[in-house]
């Protein structure tokens, strides 16, 4: 086997100029959501209203996730990128009008934390629309043989992009407003529509063009259930992230229990990130092909033992120390996940199993946010965490044991082959 490239995706200009563009949206989509979190706890003082900005996410994106890999697999990657991201600014830019003085000063509160609640929704319909076009583009701008590679610092730019945005987003909270973040966040999307015009355009790859929607999301839907590795490590995912998202809950314990103010609430939020980045970092180096599957359930039952640890934590160093650690299992997850997909997953699927993907596992973090805020109302925050936590584990032991082919999955022949390839 030829020795491991762990910079070879990094040499195609065009992914780097890829990767730039999800920085710069990340990043400010980051700050967007912690501030938009902060700003509405701030005005309700109640968890739950955290809870239903998840809610309002969800609903979208799960009901036109199968649609939207439908659309993703009929046109081309790079335009249906930019008119994503077009419209997000749209949603950058109305969440800073709502946030004005001119708003502020003239709306009554409900008014304007509905207004919010309708761009979250909309919100949710466009990241539907997101996933499986990033997904797909990737896999148009390297060669199959640096797959592992690509997915492995697209998923590290991503949480690079996290914890800065999560870091910067609770300092700018404090140094210059709620408003003249979010206006700093429409800028960065502005940014990020400008660069991606510098991708070329890409072929479409699917064969059936024009065919029947019902078809398509069946021949999806039927592919995704087929298979045992993408199966399991989907329910998987799904199961942590819908149990163990403290992070849509952690303005309470910033301003409730550890009280550490807008400052420390961005500290626990790029804590999180900060772990995943270190673990996915060193997955460049040190690959994750062999035992990929037990790799997989360690790092979830990690995870959520982390979580458990942040939930019975009262001490601010303690807590940050079991972010860390969570989001560094987190990190390693979230490689193998995207790996396995991009290896197991046909050119012409690539939409529709990406947005099964996000029916799993991206919407699960906006039913999460709803879970963890309807806990935290009824058991408190804590107990709230802790009880996720549990759950997690629980999952990880039920499902390592009923899905030997996850837990017997090794990538080693698939990426040695694909290294082979011209």
């Amino acid at each position: 086997m030829a020795k491991q490239d762990p910079y070879a995706a990094l040499r195609i200009k065009e992914f780097n100029i890829f990767l730039f563009v999800r920085f710069l949206l990340v990043f400010g989509w980051s700050m967007q959501f912690i501030v938009i979190e902060w700003q509405v706890y701030s005005i309700t003082k109640d968890p739950l209203s955290l809870g239903i900005i998840g809610l309002m996410e969800i609903i979208p994106a799960f009901t036109m996730a199968l649609f939207a890999g439908h659309i993703v697999d009929q046109n081309e990657k790079r335009n249906l990128f930019a008119i994503c991201i077009a419209a997000f600014s749209l949603i950058s830019l109305g969440l800073f009008l709502l946030t004005s003085d001119t708003v502020v000063g003239h709306w009554s509160t409900n008014k304007i934390l509905y207004s919010i609640y309708a761009l979250v929704f909309f919100g949710g319909f466009l990241r539907s629309f997101f996933g499986p076009t990033i997904f797909s583009l990737v896999a148009l701008l390297v060669p199959k043989k640096i797959y592992h590679n690509a997915a492995t610092w697209s998923t590290s730019t991503w949480k690079t992009a996290s914890v800065s945005g999560a870091l910067f987003g609770g300092f700018f909270i404090s140094w210059i407003g709620v408003d003249k973040t979010l206006c700093l966040v429409f800028i960065l999307v502005i940014l990020s529509l400008i660069f991606t015009f510098l991708i070329e355009k890409k072929p479409i790859l699917n064969k059936k063009i024009g065919e029947p929607m019902k078809e398509s999301l069946k021949a999806g839907v039927r592919f995704v259930f087929h298979n045992k590795a993408i199966l399991g490590v989907l329910t998987l995912d799904m199961i942590a992230v819908l149990f163990g998202g403290t992070v849509a809950i952690l303005s309470v314990f910033a301003q409730d229990v550890l009280k550490v103010g807008p400052e420390g609430f961005g500290i626990l939020n790029a804590s999180i990130s900060m772990g995943s980045i270190v673990t996915m970092f060193l997955t460049t180096y040190i690959p994750i092909n062999r035992k990929t599957g037990k790799k997989m359930l360690v790092s979830v039952f990690i995870f959520g033992l982390s979580i458990i640890a942040f939930g019975l934590s009262s001490i601010f160093w303690v807590s940050i120390l079991a972010l860390f650690l969570s989001g560094a299992a987190d990190g390693i997850s979230m490689v193998i996940r995207q790996t396995i997909l991009q290896l197991k997953t046909p050119d012409d699927m690539r939409g529709r199993v990406s947005s099964v993907n996000s029916m799993f596992v991206g919407s699960s973090n906006e039913l999460g946010a709803f879970e963890s805020g309807l806990a935290a109302k009824f058991l408190g925050a804590s107990m709230a965490v802790v009880f996720g936590g549990t759950m997690t584990l629980l999952s990880v032991v039920g499902i390592g044991a009923l899905n030997p082919t996850l837990r017997e999955l090794d990538l080693t022949k698939e990426i040695e082959a694909n290294q082979k390839e011209d």
